[in-house]
């Protein structure tokens, strides 16, 4: 008789340092047929250099496992606490924030 399986527990721990968090306002993603790369750093008003303080390198799937993730996320963020905007500066050519390029102006 098969008994029924118990969801997998996995527990992750967090030192403090890591704890902390990293802020971020700016991310460059690339990709090659193996993986993705995201890169994340924080770019300051006025300034035109950035150093990047966190780089995530994931295979296609976990990326596009995250991608389902967070839009569940935002989707039950949203229910909760109203739309998110995007402000008028991620509207507009002001390099600042988490945008996607519009690939038609790019071919």
């Amino acid at each position: 008789m098969n008994e029924p399986q118990q969801p997998l527990q996995i527990n992750i721990e967090v030192d403090d340092k890591t704890a902390e968090g990293i802020y971020s306002n700016f991310a460059i993603i690339n990709h090659s047929p193996a993986e993705f790369i995201l890169d994340f750093t924080t770019l300051l008003p006025g300034m035109q250099r950035a150093k990047v303080h966190s780089r995530i390198i994931m295979t296609p799937q976990h990326t596009k496992s995250l991608l389902i993730a967070l839009q569940d996320n935002i989707a039950k963020y949203e229910a909760a606490f109203g739309f998110i905007k995007l402000s008028d500066i991620q509207a507009s050519n002001v390099p600042m924030g988490f945008r996607v390029e519009d690939k038609q102006k790019l071919s």
